[in-house]
C-alpha cells in the first residue's frame, strides 16, 4: 500500500493486511518484520508508513491502520524500529479516526512530510458506495446514514473524506499547525483539518519549495451527465492554501451534482459552488461551508478532450512528488535539468505515469509520458530517494490478492554510459574446511545493450576471473569476497560478501508420520528430532532447544519467528514489550544495575504465589523499598494485560525451560475453544560450539500446523479475483469472477491422513468445474467436481458444501485448484473456502 524508503535505502513496506515488510538494500532481501492485526474488510488495513524526518536519530516509523477487534476506529501510530524489528510496545497512537464497517468503500490512509516536519494523513470518506441509483452518496433518509457523504467529506466535524495537517511532538502527542482550515479551538471543525470535500484522496505529495499540496481523488461511478460524459471524473488537485474541495456537491471545474431526493427519486437544483451549505440531518458541523475549490486536472471513463494524454477506460487518478533538481545537488542519480520544477502524477490501473510542466505560479502549462517503456503493472506510490532514484510500488494485477507482479521499482538516471549493476551469489557462505563455494555474477547487467562485460573476483587478494567461480577454501578464517563488473568503457559495479570457513552448521531436522500442515480436534502428532554437527561429536544437550506451542493468534508465528528463530515463543511478545520500556535501563537480564538484575528478582519470588499480579502492579504503579531507596517509576498507561506478560516473562526466568523430548507424541487439544486464528508449531534448534575460530553457529526448524478450514482468497499465487468483505456479502470474502483456465496455488500442503478437501461454493454463473492438481496446473489430477450453473437466490445464504474425495493423496506437495468449463464462456460460480476432511 505504501513504502517508506530509509536514509540507508533499506525500505518498509505495508500490506493491506496487516503485514510489515523489510527491503534490506545490502542483502538484497525481503522479510516480514511485524504482522499486525487489522480490520482488513471493505478498503480497510494496514494502508500507510513513512520515516519521520528525523529517522536517522529518533527511529520513529508512523503508521496508519484499520484496528483489529469490534472497535471501529483507525490509528495514526508512531512505532520505534529497532534495526530490522518493530518495537511493538513502543506504538504511540497521535490520531483515533472513528470509521464505520459496515459498507465499503475508501479509506485512503497515505502519510506523508513536508519541510517543515508536519504530518499529512489523507483519509477517504468511508461512505456507502453502493445502492445509490446512480447519484453521488447525499441519502439522507432515516437509517441511511452511512451513505450520506455530508456526514463525513463535507462534514467540519469529521476526519473522513480530508487531508489531515499535524505536527507529530516527541511525546507521541501532536499540536495544530498554523494555517489549517480551521481554528484550534475547533469552534467551526476539526482543527486537524486542512482540506476537506474528497472522496478518496488516495495519494499525497508537498511541494518542497511552496508549499502546495497535491493529490489524486479517486472519482464515482454516476449517470449524470456532464461536460465530459457523465460525472465521475477522476481528480488531481492542487491546494495553495487550505480549503473545501466541492465532494459529494461538484466534481472537476465545480460541476453541479443535482440534489436528488431519494425518497421521491426526483432531482433538483444543485449547490451554489461559491456559497455551498451542508444542509443534512446528518451533518455536525457548520452548514455554510468555504466556497468549492475547482479540480486541477479531472477526466473521466472516456475519453478527455482537454487531457487527451490520459486515455480511456477504468482509472484511479494518484500523484507522485514535484521534482526539484538542486534539491539533490551531490545526488549521483537526479534526473537532469528538464524534469525541475514538474509534477508527477500517475494512475493505478491505467499504468501510466505524466510528468507535468508548470508555470512559476504552477498553473498547468502541459503534460506529457514519463517512462513509458517501464510498463509499471499498478503503480500505487513514488518516492524520490535522496541519491536522484525513483522509487516504484507496483501492486500487481488482481484486487486484493497476492500478485507475483508486484514489487519494488528502483529507476536509476544516468547521463551517457550507464555503469554495470554487480549482483552477486555464494552457496554455501559458511561451512568445514574445506569448503567449496559456487560464486555467480549471473544476475550482473548493463541497460547499455551492447556493452561487453568482464567479470572479475577477489578473493584473500587474488584476481579470478569469470562469471561464474568454483572456489575452495583450504584454510579457516572469514573472507571477504568482492565482485567487480566493468564494462569496456571503464564504468563498474561492485558487490560484496563474507565467507565463514571453519565451522559446519548444524542439521537439525523435525519428522513425522502425521499429517504435517494440518491440525484436526484432539489428534495426535508424532515426531522425531535428529540433529548433527560435523565438528560436535557429542552433543551438547544444554545447546538443544525444543518445544511445541500453540499460538492463539497465528499470524504472529512471522514476528516470533523473525524475532527468536523459533526459540522461547511462549515470552517473545513480553520480551518485546520490555525492551521497548525504559525498564531496561534499570535492569538487565544476568547482573545488577540501579536495579535488581532480572533473574535476581525471578529468584526471590520463585516459590511465591500471586506474585505475577503484584509484580504488574509494581511495573503500573512504582515504589521504592524492596531493593533499595531508588524509586522505581510509574507507568500508568501501560495496560494491565501488558504489565502481567512481563512480569510472567521475568518469573519464568527462574524456570527451567520445559524441554520437549527429541521423539514422542503430542495431543492436539490447545486451540479448543479458541477460533480458527491459531496455530501451532513445534520447533527445534542446535547451537554448536564453534570451530577454528569461526562463532557459533544456531540452525533451527520448525513445522507449523495450521487449521484445516483455508479461505480461497488466501492462496499463494493465481489470477481469481476477491470480492471483500462488506454488508452485502454477510461480512465474507470469497473469490470470483472465476472464468475457464483460472487457477488458485497454495504451496506445501500435506496431504498425509486427508481422505477428502469440501468446498464452499455458490451458483454464480455457467456452472463447471474445480480439478485438483499436485506440482502444476497440469499436474497430477487428484479430485474433481463439478458445480452446477445458476444464481443464487440468496447471495448471503445460499452457499454449498460439495465433498472430493481425494485418490492416491499423500505426502507435501503444491495444490493447483484449476477451474474449467469447455462448454461454455464467462463467469463460472464462486468459492468461499476449503476444509480438509481427516481420515477416519
Amino acid at each position: 500500500m505504501q513504502m517508506a524508503i530509509l536514509p540507508n535505502y533499506d525500505v518498509v513496506v505495508a500490506e493491506r493486511k496487516g503485514a510489515l515488510r523489510y527491503y534490506d538494500n545490502t542483502a538484497r532481501t525481503l522479510k516480514t518484520i511485524a504482522q499486525l492485526n487489522v480490520f482488513s474488510g471493505i478498503e480497510d488495513g494496514l494502508l500507510g508508513v513513512a520515516a519521520d524526518p528525523d529517522f536517522s536519530n529518533n527511529h520513529w516509523l508512523y503508521l496508519y491502520y484499520g484496528v483489529g477487534g469490534n472497535k471501529n476506529v483507525s490509528h495514526l501510530a508512531r512505532f520505534e524500529l529497532n534495526g530490522q524489528k518493530l518495537v511493538r510496545s513502543s506504538e504511540k497512537v497521535l490520531l483515533e479516526v472513528p470509521t464505520q464497517r459496515q459498507y465499503c468503500c475508501h479509506s485512503a490512509g497515505y502519510i506523508t512530510f513536508d519541510p517543515q516536519g508536519l504530518l499529512y494523513l489523507s483519509v477517504g470518506d468511508n461512505t456507502n458506495a453502493e445502492e445509490i441509483e446512480g447519484h453521488n452518496p447525499t441519502d439522507e433518509r432515516p437509517g441511511r446514514e452511512l451513505a450520506d457523504d455530508q456526514g463525513t467529506s463535507a462534514n467540519s466535524n469529521d476526519l473522513r473524506g480530508k487531508i489531515l495537517r499535524i505536527r507529530p511532538e516527541s511525546d507521541g502527542t501532536y499540536t495544530i499547525p498554523d494555517g489549517n482550515l480551521f481554528p484550534r479551538d475547533g469552534s467551526q471543525g476539526r482543527p486537524e483539518v486542512y482540506a476537506m470535500g474528497m472522496r478518496n484522496p488516495f495519494r499525497v505529495s508537498v511541494d518542497a519549495k511552496n508549499g502546495y499540496v497535491y493529490w489524486g481523488d479517486v472519482g464515482p461511478d454516476t449517470e449524470i451527465k456532464a461536460e465530459e460524459g457523465k460525472l465521475s471524473y477522476e481528480e488531481i488537485n492542487q491546494a495553495r492554501k487550505p480549503g473545501f474541495f466541492g465532494y459529494p456537491y461538484f466534481l472537476g471545474a465545480n460541476e453541479v451534482f443535482p440534489d436528488y431526493d431519494f425518497a421521491t427519486k426526483k432531482e433538483g437544483p444543485g449547490k451554489d459552488p461559491a456559497r455551498p451549505v451542508n444542509d443534512s440531518p446528518n451533518n455536525t458541523g457548520i452548514r455554510e461551508l468555504p466556497p468549492a475549490q475547482p479540480a486541477w486536472i479531472w477526466y473521466g471513463k472516456g475519453p478527455s478532450r482537454r487531457w487527451p494524454e490520459v486515455g480511456k477506460g477504468g482509472a484511479s487518478a494518484m500523484t507522485g512528488p514535484v521534482y526539484y533538481r538542486d534539491l539533490y545537488p551531490n545526488a549521483p542519480y537526479k534526473l537532469p535539468e528538464y524534469y525541475h520544477g514538474k509534477l508527477f502524477i500517475y494512475d493505478w490501473i491505467r499504468k501510466w505515469i505524466m510528468a507535468i510542466t508548470m508555470d512559476k505560479e504552477g498553473n498547468y502549462v502541459r503534460m506529457e509520458p514519463f517512462l513509458p517503456e517501464l510498463r509499471v503493472v499498478a503503480p500505487i506510490d513514488m518516492q524520490i530517494a535522496p541519491d536522484g532514484a525513483i522509487y516504484l510500488l507496483a501492486y500487481g494485477t488482481n484486487w486484493f490478492a497476492r500478485n507475483t507482479n508486484s514489487g519494488i521499482i528502483r529507476v536509476e538516471y544516468a547521463e551517457g554510459n550507464r555503469r554495470p549493476i554487480a549482483v552477486m551469489s555464494a552457496r554455501p557462505n559458511v561451512g568445514g574446511v574445506p569448503l567449496t563455494v559456487q560464486l555467480s555474477a549471473k544476475g550482473s547487467r548493463d541497460f547499455d545493450e551492447h556493452d561487453k562485460l568482464t567479470y572479475t573476483w577477489n578473493i584473500g587478494g587474488r584476481a579470478y576471473q569469470g562469471e561464474q567461480l568454483k572456489h575452495t577454501f583450504t584454510k579457516p578464517g572469514v573472507y571477504d569476497v568482492v565482485l567487480s563488473v566493468a564494462d569496456q568503457h571503464g564504468s563498474k559495479g561492485t558487490a560484496t560478501t563474507q565467507i565463514k570457513v571453519g565451522n559446519t552448521p548444524p542439521e537439525v531436522r523435525i519428522t513425522s508420520q502425521s499429517n504435517r500442515s494440518f491440525y484436526w480436534d484432539d489428534a495426535a502428532f508424532d515426531y522425531k528430532i535428529s540433529i548433527n554437527d560435523k565438528e560436535d561429536q557429542t552433543l551438547n544437550p544444554e545447546r538443544i532447544t525444543a518445544s511445541f506451542n500453540y499460538l492463539s493468534y497465528g499470524k504472529d508465528l512471522a514476528t516470533a519467528l523473525a524475532s527468536t528463530g523459533g526459540t522461547g515463543m511462549e515470552y517473545v511478545r513480553a520480551q518485546q514489550l520490555y525492551a521497548s520500556l525504559d525498564c531496561k535501563s534499570c535492569h538487565t537480564v544476568e547482573t545488577k544495575s540501579i536495579g535488581p538484575a532480572l533473574k535476581m528478582i525471578a529468584e526471590r519470588y520463585r516459590d511465591s504465589t500471586g506474585m505475577s499480579a503484584r509484580l504488574a502492579d509494581k511495573i503500573i504503579r512504582g515504589g521504592s523499598g524492596s531493593w533499595g531507596s531508588y524509586p522505581m517509576p510509574p507507568h500508568a498507561d501501560l495496560p494491565r494485560k501488558d504489565a502481567e506478560d512481563i512480569a510472567e516473562y521475568i518469573l519464568s526466568l527462574a524456570r527451567t525451560p520445559e524441554q520437549l523430548p527429541l521423539t514422542g507424541s503430542v495431543r492436539l487439544t490447545g486451540h479448543e475453544g479458541k477460533g480458527s486464528e491459531g496455530a501451532y508449531m513445534i520447533q527445534a534448534g542446535y547451537t554448536d560450539s564453534g570451530h577454528a575460530g569461526i562463532e557459533p553457529i544456531h540452525t533451527s526448524s520448525h513445522l507449523v500446523l495450521r487449521n484445516p478450514l483455508i479461505q480461497m482468497e488466501d492462496y499463494d499465487e493465481g489470477n481469481a479475483g476477491v470480492v471483500i468483505a462488506t454488508k452485502n456479502t454477510g461480512f465474507i470474502s470469497y473469490i470470483a469472477n472465476i472464468t475457464f483456465g483460472k487457477f488458485v496455488r497454495f504451496n506445501h500442503i500435506d496431504l498425509t491422513g486427508v481422505a477428502a478437501i469440501h468446498f464452499r461454493v455458490q451458483e454464480q454463473g455457467a456452472g463447471g468445474r474445480i480439478e485438483i492438481r499436485r506440482g502444476t496446473k497440469t499436474g497430477t489430477l487428484i479430485g474433481s467436481v463439478e458445480i452446477a450453473g445458476g444464481q443464487a437466490a440468496d447471495p448471503v445464504r445460499d452457499w454449498k458444501d460439495l465433498r472430493v474425495p481425494l485418490s492416491g493423496a499423500r505426502g507435501m506437495s503444491d495444490l493447483f485448484f484449476v477451474f474449467k468449463n469447455e462448454k461454455k464462456t464467462g463467469p463460472l460460480f464462486h468459492v468461499d473456502y476449503m476444509y480438509f476432511e481427516k481420515q477416519k
